[in-house]
Formats: structure tokens, sequence, C-alpha cells
């Protein structure tokens, strides 16, 4: 049975002489903690993609990048948190106030909600489900309701048409993206997140036995993610901001969080389905669950620095053109993809 971060706290606190029985009160106490954890450790990689992303197209574009506020801008996401929580919070008029609010919940929520069956590395999960990738799969298809519901909400017919278009984007690539995962479930014969990683020790990294997949996930993720070339979302020259053109204030920060932790979060997916997850080389003397947290950050930012030198480098594609190869070729790849695989694991090879 895997452990979880709940089995070791809990292990730790044994050694020290302390034990809860059948109370549940400190337990309730541990999982929110956990909770607390988990909330804080995203926040802090959300802040340190947005200085990672600011210095790499800053040095993409042959300029430094933030370098004031702390040493190399290291401080800059905390004052860019400061100036979000001090800013006006506007509410348009003739928004629909109850649906306005919550949809920046709506879309936040489930981008911190795919982390828990996420092995960060060895014991350190949250919970290991039996059907983890599943789980994901399904809270990540919430997010583009709460899309919909703030361009509705605003009454803006810029806001209405970008989250339209942002939506349509999310549906076209979401199916590859599920067709090219069931290609992994099948080599693995299990759903659960730790189990694919442990198969791909025992085996080899599946970037290597599904390379069409990997590289159909892989701009699914892009699109998923709405970076550039897929950043309908927002559409800055067409639509204003997107979806989020009358949001302000926090209700804009939560939208912010969700982009940088949705970020955070397909990366982690990449890393863990095709990139062994927190596998590597162990080095003596440092422990095991240390190494492996390392190994699995060290991949996690590897995809993230890839996806911002994307960004830097290559243009916006139309939204027809968007569309057109989500239905037209990706879908049909992955289809094949998942044909190809399914005949090689019935006849053994993989």
């Amino acid at each position: 049975m895997t452990q979880t971060i709940y089995d070791n706290i809990v292990y730790l606190l044994s050694l020290v002489g302390i034990s809860f029985g059948d109370s549940i009160v400190p337990k309730i106490i541990i999982v929110l903690l956990i909770a607390v954890l988990l909330l804080v450790g995203v926040a802090l990689m959300v802040m340190f993609f947005t200085w990672m992303e600011r210095k790499v197209l800053g040095h993409v574009q042959v300029r430094r990048g933030p370098m004031i506020t702390g040493p190399h801008g290291l401080l800059q996401p905390i004052v860019d948190g400061i100036k979000l929580l001090t800013k006006e919070d506007i509410t348009p008029k003739r928004a629909d106030k109850w649906l306005y609010f919550i949809a920046p919940l709506i879309v936040f929520v489930p981008s911190i909600l795919v982390f828990i069956p996420m092995p960060f590395g060895q014991g350190a999960i949250v919970s290991d489900l039996p059907v983890g990738i599943l789980y994901i799969m399904a809270i990540s298809a919430i997010s583009p309701v709460g899309i919909l519901v703030a361009g509705w909400a605003s009454d803006n017919k810029y806001a209405l048409l970008g989250s339209l278009r942002a939506v349509a984007q999310d549906i076209s690539y979401e199916i590859p993206m599920v067709l090219t995962v069931i290609g992994v479930v099948l080599i693995t014969g299990s759903l659960s997140m730790q189990d694919i990683v442990l198969a791909q020790g025992e085996k080899t990294w599946f970037v290597f036995l599904q390379p069409l997949g990997f590289i159909i996930f892989l701009i699914a993720a892009i699109a998923e993610m709405s970076r550039i070339p897929f950043d309908l979302h927002e559409s800055e020259s067409e639509f204003v901001a997107g979806f989020f053109t009358e949001y302000s204030g926090m209700k804009f920060a939560f939208f912010f969080l969700a982009e940088y932790a949705h970020l955070f979060g397909i990366s982690a997916i990449m890393a863990t389905l095709y990139f062994g997850g927190w596998q590597g080389p162990l080095i003596p003397g440092i422990p095991v669950v240390i190494m492996s947290i390392g190994w699995f950050t060290i991949k996690v930012l590897a995809i993230v620095f890839f996806t911002i030198w994307l960004r830097g480098t290559v243009p916006r594609v139309r939204v027809d053109q968007i569309l057109s190869i989500g239905w037209k070729v990706m879908i049909p790849l992955a289809l094949l993809n998942l044909f190809i695989t399914g005949l090689l694991v019935a006849g053994g090879v993989l």
C-alpha cells in the first residue's frame, strides 16, 4: 500500500510518543494541516512561475526582466500580490452578481484539487486514489464551466465572445488529451498515478513507448493551459482581456492564480505520465524522499521552461486554425495512437 503524507505525519508523531487512538479530532487537524500545506505549496510555486516567466521572457527578448525588487527581482511576485489585494474591486452595474462572484472560484478550486492524487515524491502524495488520472481529467473539465459563467455574468459582449471561444478551445483539446491518457492506462493497467510512476520504473519512460501520444498530449496541454500559440482565453488584441475583461482586484487574482496553478498542474501531470514522475538516480547520503521530490521538481520546471520559451518564440494561431487542428488533426491522431497501443498491448509487445 502506498504511503501518503498523512501516514508519514502520523509515523513521525508516533516516534515522539504521540498517538491518536480512536480520537477523530487530531485526525481532522492533520487533514486540515495537509490542505493548508497544499495550498501554500501551490501558491509558492505560482509565485515562482510568475517570476520565472518574466525572467525567461526577458532573456529571450534580450533584456533582464525584474531586477529592482529583491535580488534579481525575486520579491516581485510578493509586490504583485499586495497590489492585487489593495486594488479596488469593481462589479459591473448590470452584471449577474451571484454568478459574477462564484465564477472565479469555479475556475480556481479545480486547479487546486487536481493535486490531491499527484505523487510529488516517494511517500509525498495526499491520496493515492485508485482512479487518480480519471479524477484529474474529470476535475479539469470543470474549469470551462467557470469561464463560460464569467463571460455570461459580466454582461459584456467582449467577455462573452471571449468565453465562448475559450470554452470551444478547451473542449476541442480535452478530447485528444483524454484519448492519449488512455494509451498510458492501457500500458500500465491502472488508473492510479502512483502505479503509472512505478510502471515506468519497471519498464522505461512512457515518452519512449508513446512518442506520438506524448506529442499529442503536449500540444493539447499547451492549448488547455491557454499558452501561446493557443492563448485565445485572453486574446488581448481582439477581446480586451477575454472572459475576465470586467474583473478586477481579488476576483481577477483568482483567475490569475488559476492560470499558473493550471500550468503547474498540467506540467506535473505530463512529468508523471511520460517522464517517470519522481523517479531518478539516487545520491548516497540524501534521503529518498528528498531526492524523489527533487527529481519531480526538476522535471516540472523543465516543462514549464519549455512552455515559457515557446511563448517568447512563436506567434498566436488564428481561432479557426486552432479549432481545425483540434478536430481534424489531433483527435484522428489520438485515435490512431490508441488503436496502435491497443494492438501492441494485446500482442504482448508493451
